[in-house]
């Protein structure tokens, strides 16, 4: 089983990807520990549930509306590459109005690639956090497994991974292991009108689940044994200090909502510190 990263030192972990990712990458004397390529920004975010999600989960994990704010980073070296973001959900509301439950949320998540010699495999390591303050519960992902990377003659990129899942949950949840990952990250860069953007989108199939995770970790469990989960994205860079993007957010059997699907858009501003 991976060592695992406790659940509250997520944030600072996500804090020091950010710094390393501000670390410059042309000196000719630099270490094997700086970045050939890294990004860093913040961003204010909007996710807009569809009328339909709301719907369909009035009574199975509801969801509404929210904004949220973004750290976000990574980082690439000749042997590896690592990725991280931590997000802050409902800063501004730390009481609903019926039940004075704390509203407020976090999500983190650290993936990486570490290379396996000059060939386009690697392993990969994933962790992802998120707690719910108001309910007090929390639940912590760990994959490990195998990666690979190609880019194509037009640009495009391509990240698939596989990895064997674990799962930490709090008090009344399933710990242990819990099946397995296979996913991607893809994008793809473009420039029209005059203007630069991109397309980009992350995917998370989970297959294979403990039937106790699936009773025990969903509000109307079980849920199916299959959890897709990821976002499609249209970004558009008009200076590089800034990037605005459009996501289409969409999941099924993950969120807390067993086999219900859920879909949002979410609305997107980042600032970029490089």
């Amino acid at each position: 089983m991976p060592t695992a990263i406790a659940p509250g030192r997520l944030a600072p972990l996500a804090g020091l990807l950010l710094a390393a990712a501000t670390l410059p990458a042309d000196d000719a004397s630099a270490s094997s520990f700086t970045p050939q390529w890294s990004f860093a920004n913040a961003s204010i975010n909007y996710l807009d549930w569809s009328d339909g999600t709301e719907q369909r989960t009035a009574t199975n994990a509801a969801k509404g509306d929210f904004f949220y704010l973004e750290l976000e980073g990574g980082a690439g070296f000749d042997w590896g590459e690592f990725y991280g973001f931590y997000d802050f959900e409902n800063p501004h509301n730390d009481t609903l109005e019926d039940d004075t439950r704390d509203n407020r949320r976090s999500a983190a998540k650290v993936t990486s690639h570490i290379y396996l010699g000059n060939s386009p495999f690697s392993l990969y390591f994933h962790v992802y956090d998120f707690r719910d303050y108001g309910f007090d519960s929390e639940e912590q992902d760990r994959i490990a497994g195998l990666g690979y990377r190609h880019t194509f003659a037009n640009g495009l990129w391509i990240k698939p991974f596989l990895g064997k899942a674990w799962v930490e949950s709090g008090d009344g949840g399933y710990d242990g292991e819990n099946g397995y990952m296979a996913g991607w990250v893809l994008g793809y860069d473009f420039a029209a009108f005059g203007e630069r953007f991109s397309l980009t989108n992350w995917h998370e199939q989970t297959f294979d689940r403990e039937d106790a995770y699936l009773r025990q970790n969903y509000v109307n469990g079980p849920a199916g044994g299959v959890g897709t989960n990821g976002a499609a994205a249209l970004w558009w860079h008009p200076i590089d200090a800034v990037t605005t993007g459009l996501q289409y957010r969409y999941s099924h059997n993950k969120l807390g909502t067993a086999d219900d699907y859920q879909n949002a858009m979410i609305y997107t501003l980042k600032y970029n510190f490089r």
